[in-house]
C-alpha cells in the first residue's frame, strides 16, 4: 500500500466484506468502520471498482504474510525432513487462516466471487493468485514431487477445499495436528514414497 490511510480504508473494507458481504461494501460504509470523516474512501478510491481494487491488493498482502512461513529456510529441529518441515508450515499457516485470519478469508471469498462478474477485478484476483500458486509449486518441488506443476496445482485446490470447508462449508476446524498429518500424507504421495 502507498500510504497508511489506504491500509486503514483498505483493512475497514476487508472488516466489512466479512461481516456484512460485497453488498454492504460502500464507501460511506468503510468511512464509518474506519472511523475517518465522510468523504475519506473516495479520496482513496474514487470508484467501487477502484475501491475493490485496493481492498484486494489489501488483502494479498495480507494473506502473503500469514503464508509467508511457507517459504524455504524455516527453522525446525533436526533431523525432520524436508517434507515433514513443509507439512509443519502449512498446517500452521492454513490453520491460522482458518482461525485467526477467518475474516480474510472470508473478505477473500466475497472478492473471488465479485471478480467472476469484473473482468477487470478477474485480471488482477488471477495475478496475484499465480504468486500462491508459484508458491505451492515450489513447496511441492522442495517435498520432492516429480511434476511440481501438476501437483502444486493439486495442492492448491486441497488448500482451498480445507479452508472452504472449515470457514463457510458444513466442516470442523482442523487442529493443526490433523492439518499436518493431512500435509505430511499429501506430500508423500505427490513425492511418490
Amino acid at each position: 500500500m502507498s500510504s497508511q490511510r489506504e491500509v486503514v480504508v483498505a483493512d475497514a473494507a476487508i472488516a466489512i466484506l466479512a461481516e456484512r458481504g460485497m453488498r454492504g461494501l460502500t464507501h460511506r460504509a468503510v468511512d464509518e468502520a474506519a472511523g475517518l470523516p465522510p468523504g475519506s474512501t473516495s479520496n482513496h478510491a474514487r470508484t467501487r471498482a477502484a475501491l475493490l481494487e485496493l481492498t484486494l491488493a489489501r488483502l494479498t498482502e495480507r494473506e502473503e504474510a500469514v503464508f509467508a512461513e511457507m517459504t524455504p529456510g524455516a527453522e525446525m529441529p533436526e533431523g525432520v525432513g524436508e517434507a515433514a518441515r513443509l507439512a509443519d508450515l502449512l498446517a500452521r499457516a492454513t490453520h491460522a487462516a482458518i482461525t485467526v485470519h477467518r475474516e480474510t478469508t472470508i473478505a477473500r471469498y466475497e472478492l473471488a466471487l465479485e471478480a467472476s462478474r469484473r473482468p477487470e477485478l478477474r485480471k488482477m484476483y488471477d495475478s496475484m493468485g499465480r504468486r500462491f500458486r508459484e508458491r505451492a509449486v515450489a513447496t511441492v518441488a522442495a517435498a520432492g514431487s516429480p511434476d511440481p506443476v501438476r501437483h502444486g496445482r493439486q495442492m492448491v485446490a486441497y488448500v482451498e477445499g480445507l479452508l472452504f470447508d472449515a470457514v463457510v462449508g458444513a466442516g470442523d476446524v482442523s487442529t493443526v495436528e490433523e492439518l499436518d498429518a493431512a500435509f505430511r500424507e499429501l506430500l508423500r504421495v505427490a513425492s511418490g514414497r
